[in-house]
Order: structure tokens, then sequence, then C-alpha cells
């Protein structure tokens, strides 16, 4: 007998007990989701604003390059949406759609329709993204449930501004994607 199936047979020989599968909890949250999810992206450094905030923000002229994948906020896009995401380099303002929002930590879920490229959450310099606040879940696991099986080429969890910190405890906002984000809950 080899020595591989000397010990395969030692471990088959130990008696064990037969146990039952463990009972996944349900995960419950309390609480006000919206109050919960507009916490949660607060402390992501970024903002929940109202319809009329973001209307007065496009109207005031700051960003010179908005491109918008929201139907009601066509009419403030003044860029052309490209083939290549290169030709987006000085974008200053994307307004996108988000699917649903998770109240625990204030992720947001993109997939491919609601960006077109997937650059544009991260190559633009500020970021809105127009959420239904009836479509807010609690927690991850609730999210994961709702992702389910399908498939759609590409999906993403954005929580925030892009920022990093180094060992110094420096932190810098707009390292790796958009300056700020702001979500107009409807």
């Amino acid at each position: 007998m080899s020595s591989k199936d000397l010990i395969l047979s030692k471990i088959k020989a130990v008696p064990l007990e037969p146990k039952d599968i463990p009972i996944i909890p349900d995960f419950e949250t309390d609480g006000d989701l919206t109050a919960n999810f507009t916490a949660s992206i607060q402390a992501n450094k970024g903002e929940v604003i109202s319809t009329d905030a973001l209307k007065s923000l496009l109207d005031s002229g700051v960003f010179e390059k908005v491109y918008s994948r929201v139907d009601e906020y066509s009419s403030f896009s003044n860029a052309e949406f490209p083939e290549d995401a290169h030709q987006l380099n000085d974008l200053n303002l994307a307004i996108l759609r988000g699917q649903f929002g998770v109240a625990e930590n204030g992720a947001i879920w993109l997939e491919d329709p609601d960006m077109g490229l997937r650059a544009l959450p991260f190559i633009t310099e500020h970021l809105v993204i127009v959420l239904d606040s009836d479509q807010l879940v609690g927690n991850m696991h609730q999210a994961y449930q709702r992702i389910g099986k399908k498939t759609s080429g590409f999906g993403l969890f954005l929580a925030g501004p892009s920022k990093t910190a180094d060992i110094e405890q420096s932190l810098v906002i707009g390292a790796h994607g958009a300056k700020s984000l702001r979500v107009v809950l409807l």
C-alpha cells in the first residue's frame, strides 16, 4: 500500500457524525432605507441632492463638457457619445442612471447599458447618478440576491468618488476616477 493510500484509509476510518448545513440568516435591515443610504453616501464623501439642485448646478455653467445617459437630463448634454473612451478624457460631468442602491454602504449597481462605455464613470471629472428611491435594498446580501444569476457582461458597485490614502493617512479624492459623486434620489 502506498503512503497516499495509507493516509486516505486512515482519514476514511475516522468516525464522523453527520452535521446539518448551517442556516443562513435573513440579514434584515433596520430603519429607513433612504436615510441610511443618504448617510452612507455622505460617509463615502458623496452627496445626495434634489432634482432642483441638479438643474441649478447644470444651469450654472460650471461644467464645460457634459454628457447625460439619463433622458430627463439629455438636454444638458453638450458632448456626443464617442465610440472610443479616450475621446472622453476632458469630460467634466457624466450623468448616469443607477439600477439600485445599497443602504448599508451607499454602493450603487451599474451595468453596461447604464454606462455605454465602461470607462465613463471613471474618466469623467464629476459624476451624477440618478436613482429611484424605491430601488434601495438594505444590505449587500439583498443586493447579490437581486443581481442573481443574470448575465449582463459587466457590472459594478460604485460607492462614492474615487479616493485613496497613503500610509501617512493623507486622503486624496479623485485619484483614480471622479472627484465628486452626487446622487439624485427620485
